[in-house]
């Protein structure tokens, strides 16, 4: 039987690649967890940003390929090495995507905007000083600055230019980038959002929080009275709390959501 995600043995590597870690396994999990709901999307156009090694974009192709879903495959990353690997381990698995060497999304903007059905995306999220972030080498892949803060700044509001209206968005945070100020900065664009998978190593504590527009009625059916929800105007700390509590939580715009 075909496996759901990447096999680690068939992921291509390079000195100068971020190798699967538990970051990528939390984010793959993420799309285990939800796979219900995304093989129910049918999404057409999925994308990620900073493919690294291609273990997640791989493995989203393969969670969707259970669903028999035609969808074209993205993937970017600044650094071209990655761009090489990850086009060696798409290969290894039989899968495809179209894999282009650039930041974040710079030169796709027009062509991608408001197409993208599912974004994924394993940050620089490590905080460093301003001048690690964007050098060239592995050290793209996890120096994001001030609070880690630096380059997620930098992509949510690309997604949110390329995201479809019923696009959905993964993304990768640790508690120092205070994910619940992203969340609170994201629902002002008109985003609901929940942690889907929440786990804690010896080194960093990891939220995989997933984004959509509260526009999207139809939105995670299945799991519709699972989860909580937050009133808008509730202070920041208690969502921090809340954050750290309970993995299922929802972010929406009022406490009646369906979502």
């Amino acid at each position: 039987m075909p496996s759901k995600i990447a096999q680690i043995r068939l992921v291509s590597s390079h000195p100068e690649v971020y190798e699967p870690c538990d970051d990528s396994f939390a984010l793959v999990d993420a799309l285990l967890a939800d796979q219900t709901n995304l093989l129910m999307h049918n999404p057409k156009l999925c994308m990620e940003v900073g493919c690294g090694s291609g273990y997640v974009i791989t493995s989203l192709a393969l969670v969707l390929r259970q669903g028999a879903c035609g969808a074209y495959y993205i993937a970017t990353d600044i650094n071209p090495h990655a761009v090489r690997v990850t086009s060696e381990t798409l290969e290894a698995h039989g899968v495809h995507a179209e894999l282009i060497t650039t930041d974040i999304a710079s030169g796709l903007e027009e062509r991608l905007a408001g197409l993208v059905d599912v974004m994924v995306v394993n940050p620089p999220y490590v905080p460093t000083p301003e001048e690690e972030v964007g050098r060239d080498g592995i050290a793209s892949a996890w120096a994001g600055g001030e609070n880690g803060r630096c380059v997620i700044d930098k992509i949510l509001p690309v997604a949110d230019k390329l995201l479809s209206d019923r696009g959905w968005l993964y993304m990768v945070t640790l508690t120092a980038n205070n994910p619940s100020e992203i969340c609170l900065q994201m629902r002002d664009k008109g985003y609901a959002s929940r942690i889907v998978v929440q786990r804690s190593t010896e080194e960093e504590n990891l939220h995989v929080i997933k984004f959509w527009r509260d526009c999207d009625d139809n939105h995670d059916i299945l799991q519709a009275n699972e989860v909580g929800a937050v009133n808008k105007t509730g202070p920041a700390r208690i969502f921090e709390s809340l954050l750290s509590q309970f993995p299922g939580l929802l972010f929406g715009r009022n406490n009646s959501s369906s979502t």
